[in-house]
């Protein structure tokens, strides 16, 4: 909010008009908006593009497919477990890539390492899901749910996660399936 203020101000200096809300304008046809700079303009854009390339799966939504797919009580692990897992790692962000600092990514709605299981054909990988880390992004979630399962089910299982490990395990969970039917 501080930094709004400040290009307002800005804006007054350089337009010689008022912006604030405490100061009504009355319109008419004569009143020109001051022109933008192409720093501004160059970060809307920049701002839209990002979001545009977000793709956001709904909580419920994402339940539902986890149900589908039998993540439910999957190794002992609750829809709620899976719910967080993916928030804590991608803010349910489907299409979510991440560069660490070790030079490998993570990938997907549950942030799947291409060091240790998937192929994103930059950097040696143990590819232990045998998949292509774009397939992770894929938004039928098919493949980021097998690689989970895969992932689940061997050593250390959701713990494998230090983001689930800090922000979810021995927690209670049950709020994130507050509001989502599953039938």
């Amino acid at each position: 909010m501080v930094a709004f203020s400040r290009f307002l101000r800005r804006l007054e200096k350089t337009s010689g008009t008022s912006m604030r809300p405490s100061e009504p304008r009355a319109l008419d046809r004569t009143f020109c908006p001051p022109k933008m700079t192409g720093a501004l303009l160059v970060s809307l854009v920049s701002c839209l593009i990002a979001v545009s390339q977000a793709s956001i799966i709904n909580r419920c939504d994402l339940a539902r497919v986890l149900h589908k797919e039998d993540l439910d009580g999957f190794e002992g692990y609750s829809l709620n477990d899976w719910l967080c897992l993916a928030f804590v790692e991608s803010n349910f962000n489907i299409s979510k890539v991440n560069e660490n600092a070790d030079g490998s990514f993570d990938y997907g709605i549950f942030q799947i390492n291409s060091h240790y299981w998937c192929n994103d054909y930059r950097s040696h990988s143990k590819n232990i899901c045998h998949e292509d880390c774009q397939d992770l992004l894929s938004p039928s979630l098919l493949s980021s749910i097998i690689c989970a399962k895969k992932i689940v089910s061997g050593a250390g299982g959701m713990k494998n996660w230090v983001a689930w490990r800090l922000h979810c395990a021995g927690r209670p969970l049950s709020y994130w399936m507050t509001g989502c039917f599953l039938g």
